[in-house]
């Protein structure tokens, strides 16, 4: 979350008119993540997330993201729920921007992550893909191989920016990706973006799972790799076995992984890390001036990608198939 684009109040009045949601009381910009501008909304109804969503999304995809958190929200998975206005329109625009309402989510993201937030993690995922089974939407990953090479691409001559070296190394493991990448593992809708500040608990349970403008059509352990990266690594770089091993065990209590699933992860690891890595530098690269976020560190991720390309087997992440 971030705040890119400013809402004026006439504006704000003008746009809740539309909704029964009675007056604004206030509306605070949220100053973390990188993508939409986002403010927490009080009216007299109660409280809300407003988000406008800025240039990197595609106007086009907005129905598919607002129509899947309506589909979990029907099967039971706590999510933001958008509202929809007076017409039925859950979309509107604001400021110029594409926009919608959710309804607010009690609880707090943890900024130390403790064994029992990836246990719960793993559990919640799983109920996740359990989930969109009988989703009918679709959308293609347009942050997996042909969207990491051309951000490389745009990356290219200034990554050595960051630190020397770093374009070649990004582009040996790009290469070397393309050509390992898996063809054929269980697929569906998935988050594609589940780090801890897109996951609420209360307590030492999950109480709601954020942030969808990620998600997409892609392979079910491929989330999988991306949670391990996001939740399974202590703040001095160092992988934690246990909580990988809690995350995958709740994980496969609720869904399993098959032979071919298991034997991928470490390709798709690097592919998460790698990820992240390439939007991380762009987003360091290209930095807007007066935005209300700190470009997070993309040598983070170098460092977790070189962890997973010295894995050669998946019992290294604490579980036996």
């Amino acid at each position: 979350m971030a705040v890119y684009t400013d809402v004026p109040d006439d504006e704000l009045r003008t746009f809740l008119a539309d909704y029964a949601l009675g007056e604004p009381v206030s509306c605070k910009g949220i100053a973390e993540g990188v993508e939409n501008s986002n403010y927490l909304l009080r009216t007299e109804r109660g409280t809300y997330i407003l988000t406008l969503y800025e240039k990197r999304v595609d106007p086009a995809e907005l129905p598919f993201f607002l129509a899947l958190m309506d589909h979990l929200a029907k099967k039971g998975i706590d999510c933001p729920t958008p509202v929809h206005a007076r017409d039925g329109k859950a979309l509107r625009h604001l400021c110029g921007r594409p926009a919608a309402i959710v309804r607010f989510l009690d609880g707090m993201w943890p900024r130390r992550i403790e064994a029992h937030h990836c246990a719960g993690i793993g559990a919640a995922l799983a109920g996740l893909h359990g989930a969109v089974a009988d989703f009918s939407g679709t959308r293609p990953n347009s942050l997996s191989l042909a969207g990491w090479r051309q951000l490389y691409e745009s990356c290219r001559d200034r990554a050595d920016e960051i630190q020397i070296g770093l374009s070649d190394e990004i582009g040996q493991e790009l290469a070397a990706l393309e050509k390992e990448w898996p063809q054929d593992l269980p697929r569906g809708v998935i988050h594609a973006d589940l780090f801890p500040d897109n996951v609420f608990f209360r307590g030492e349970s999950v109480s709601g799972l954020i942030d969808f403008y990620f998600a997409c059509t892609d392979f079910y352990a491929y989330d999988v790799a991306i949670c391990l990266n996001a939740w399974c690594f202590e703040a001095d770089g160092s992988f934690n076995v246990t909580k990988a091993k809690l995350l995958l065990n709740n994980y496969r209590a609720g869904r399993s992984l098959n032979e071919a699933e298991f034997a991928a992860l470490p390709i798709l690891a690097r592919g998460s890390a790698l990820r992240f890595l390439l939007t991380r530098l762009y987003d360091r690269l290209n930095h807007p001036p007066g935005a209300m976020v700190k470009p997070k560190d993309p040598l983070e991720y170098l460092a977790k990608l070189r962890f997973h390309r010295g894995v050669t087997q998946s019992s290294a992440y604490g579980f036996d198939p």
